[in-house]
């Protein structure tokens, strides 16, 4: 695998910043993981309350409206989420786990019926997308129109339209079905819910609606990717699991850091501000790069290697500080599923075929999962 290179390595062990041009703008990417923590919980300093800048790349292109709620900063941010914290705390409810046991039993059993399967797009972008159809307690059939969207809902699949028009179009559909029709699903709960003692927009719903689907798909989906090429690459692991299967949790932990699907999330400076030697004009951008702070091996021994006892494991591949990804607790559920299930029922996993997605960059390279990764399993 190319995920033993860290492209931040030399910058982190030096400066601790990167200079890095994203669509001709140079931004400090913020690298050392104590500086990334420290960044992350100050909003004053380094404000998320900017439209389509949040991402990099930014976004003015892929939608019409601002993320909620992580586009806004506290108290705001805080009460945006509170609105739908309920939805994403489902990942514990016992039914909504047994479904996602059920799923990956079903995918499993299919890929065991075949001589390969394409894990990207036949497994987990399936898996992705049912489990977030349980999450959001809509019919099953919903979660086949977002299957369609391909892995990315911004930048694969499209039938040509422009980027995110897929998405806007079903987005209105589902909110005016859900006022009309009211229901118990996440459409219904947003159309249904105040602010400030106000009803939401519809804008606000919108988007509330268009990061949850763009914000944790391609991430779960490259994740469940990595992890069954590293158990077709080390057949050891699984036998490491299967020997104690409470490891599971620090397995995933380590997989999470390992990958960290989520190279970098942007900030805006208020101010004019100086980023450790590096000055930012007011309304200039920086970078909180969680892959980065996630190989800092001040606080990770051997941090290019996968160590599946790793612990403890002070990893921010959800973020940190008020901003941690509120989707965290289903991408757990998702992994660790997927590991336990692995270690029931598959005695192997054989790359047949793999392409490697790398992130290129004006400034950097980084290895972040599989574009393609064709398998076979092998029952127990």
């Amino acid at each position: 695998m190319s995920n033993t290179s860290d492209p931040f390595r030399a910058a982190r062990t030096s400066d601790g910043v990167l200079k890095a041009e994203f669509q001709g703008e140079t931004l400090p990417m913020i690298l050392r993981h104590e500086d990334v923590r420290r960044a992350a919980k100050d909003w004053k300093t380094y404000s998320s309350d900017a439209p389509f800048r949040v991402p990099i790349p930014s976004e003015e292109d892929a939608r019409s409206m601002r993320q909620l709620p992580v586009e806004t900063d506290p108290p705001d941010h805080t009460d945006f989420r509170e609105i739908i914290e309920p939805v994403f705390r489902r990942a514990k409810d016992p039914a909504v786990v047994t479904r996602v046991e059920t799923l990956i039993d079903e995918l499993l059993t299919e890929g065991l019926s075949r001589d390969s399967i394409e894990i990207v797009r036949e497994f987990a972008l399936p898996l992705q997308s049912r489990a977030l159809g349980y999450l959001l307690n809509v019919p099953d059939t919903e979660a086949d129109e977002w299957i369609r969207w391909g892995v990315h809902v911004f930048r694969d699949g499209g039938d040509g339209k422009p980027k995110g028009a897929e998405l806007e179009a079903y987005l209105c559909r589902q909110f005016d079905r859900a006022v009309a029709q009211p229901g118990e699903d996440f459409f219904s709960v947003l159309a249904r819910a105040t602010f400030h003692g106000r009803p939401l927009t519809r804008e606000e719903m919108m988007g509330f609606g268009n990061l949850t689907f763009a914000g944790g798909r391609d991430t779960i989906i490259y994740t469940v990717a990595y992890v069954l090429a590293y158990l077709g690459r080390r057949p050891e692991a699984l036998e490491y699991l299967r020997q104690d299967p409470a490891r599971i949790v620090h397995a995933s932990e380590e997989f999470f850091r390992m990958v960290t699907p989520l190279t970098h999330i942007g900030r805006v400076c208020p101010v004019d501000t100086d980023v450790q030697g590096v000055a930012v004009k007011a309304g200039g951008r920086v970078s909180l790069c969680w892959a980065s702070a996630n190989r800092d091996e001040t606080v990770f021994e051997a941090p290019d290697e996968v160590r599946l006892d790793r612990k403890p494991n002070p990893h921010l591949a959800f973020g940190f500080g008020a901003h941690l990804c509120i989707g965290a607790m289903h991408a757990r559920l998702i992994v660790r599923t997927l590991l336990q299930k692995c270690v029931e029922r598959i005695s192997g996993v054989t790359v047949l075929e793999a392409t490697e997605r790398i992130e290129h960059e004006v400034t950097y390279q980084r290895f972040v999962s599989y574009d393609v990764l064709k398998v076979r399993l092998a029952p127990r």
